[in-house]
């Protein structure tokens, strides 16, 4: 069977997407979900830089541990090369609405994910959880209910 890659995308690829990528991979490891990959990109993505300090606490916090990460830029090729492409916000979904496959955690549950950057650890933790409940989300209605070669709607 072949892989399956979940893409998530938000701004600069150091706060929100990080750790979706982190907790949806945690997720799908617990519930033993075989054939699925999961990465993160940013559309202006800061390049050298690394996943911010909030981000690694708050994940750290629920027991996920975080050791390399290095933020990658966005391009039409890892789009291509996904089966879904999740971005944080309606906005950014909008920008990439011609780029195929492209959805936003609004699509998913119901809300768009706020930047955190530069705030205090209570939003990274506010962000975390409403990332957690999404990844929950995308394995429910997504991961489990896709077909091979089917398109995800």
């Amino acid at each position: 069977m072949k892989r399956k890659r979940v893409l998530f995308v938000c701004t600069g690829n150091t706060c929100r997407s990080p750790m979706a990528e982190m907790l949806l991979r945690h997720k799908i490891k617990k519930n033993k979900i075989k054939w699925w990959d999961v990465s993160s990109c940013g559309i202006h993505a800061e390049i050298g830089g690394t996943i911010s300090m909030n981000s690694k606490i708050a994940l750290e916090e629920i027991g996920i541990e975080v050791n390399k990460f290095a933020p990658r830029q966005l391009t039409q090729k890892i789009i291509d090369n996904s089966t879904i492409v999740i971005c944080m916000t309606q906005s950014q979904k909008t920008m990439l609405e011609d780029c195929g496959h492209v959805f936003c955690v609004r699509d998913v549950c119901g809300y768009d994910v706020p930047d955190p950057y530069g705030m205090d650890i209570n939003a990274y933790r506010i962000t975390r959880d409403a990332l957690s409940r999404a990844c929950d989300y995308i394995i429910k209605d997504y991961i489990t209910q896709y077909k091979d070669g089917e398109e995800i709607k």
